[in-house]
């Protein structure tokens, strides 16, 4: 399905062109305006037959969108990664609701406790799903050379620090998104994990309908366990 963002040209066969004001990618709900008309119409894309303005229809339910825009992170990442910028990360975890996803990417030192924040560098679900942009000047559903591209042009200096060699989590990351792409995303999440025996890296879909994850077992970051043997390392886990 075309990515649907506000601003996007939609056809209904009763009310003719509009253009989306709102888009809820968890619900399927939009709202439209039509014409010069002053009050916006809800619509639903799983049953008000939706179409975009060349005529390709919007289902929801047949072609869910991402509702997390963790996957296409995680391909911009491994080809930062290939380009030689081994010092970028992507730091993914929940909102307390438990209902979205956050993300942070961040440059330098592997910390992954004290992570610097740079705007345009995070965001979340709760956020994306009604308008899936990353925040730094991309247009929803860019490709991966996209996203590249328009975060150079957005933070030259913020991404010049990811030059240099981090073997060790490049070949986990490497690893990582051959087991997860293009459907699934990670989560360093510990939730109520004894900090001493993690067990396997949780993964999760992005997106309605994919199935549970049923691939290889998965080992968190390369130095992630020392993080918590640090006597008040229980503590801090509410940072991470």
């Amino acid at each position: 399905m075309k990515p649907i963002a506000p601003g996007t040209v939609i056809f209904h066969r009763f009310r003719g062109y509009g253009v989306l004001t709102a888009v809820n990618l968890l619900t399927g709900w939009v709202s439209a305006r039509f014409g010069s008309e002053s009050r916006v119409l809800d619509l639903n894309l799983s049953s008000d037959e939706v179409q975009h303005a060349d005529g390709e229809p919007i289902r929801f339910r047949l072609a869910a969108p991402d509702r997390t825009p963790h996957a296409r992170l995680i391909a911009m990442v491994r080809a930062l990664h290939e380009a030689g910028y081994e010092r970028l990360y992507l730091h993914s975890w929940p909102r307390p609701s438990g209902m979205h996803w956050r993300w942070h990417l961040f440059t330098g030192t592997r910390n992954w406790i004290q992570r610097p924040w740079r705007e345009g560098w995070y965001g979340s679900g709760a956020d994306y799903i009604f308008n899936p942009v990353m925040g730094w000047g991309d247009r929803p559903g860019a490709g991966t050379e996209e996203l590249v591209r328009t975060l150079a042009k957005f933070d030259p200096e913020g991404l010049a620090q990811a030059l240099g060699r981090d073997e060790d989590h490049t070949a986990w990351f490497k690893m990582v998104c051959g087991a997860l792409l293009p459907g699934y995303m990670y989560s360093l999440d510990m939730g109520t994990r004894n900090p001493l025996a993690l067990g396997p890296l949780p993964v999760h879909p992005v997106r309605n309908g994919v199935p549970a994850y049923d691939g290889p077992e998965l080992p968190w970051p390369p130095g992630w366990s020392r993080l918590w043997r640090h006597p008040n390392a229980v503590r801090r886990k509410v940072l991470i």
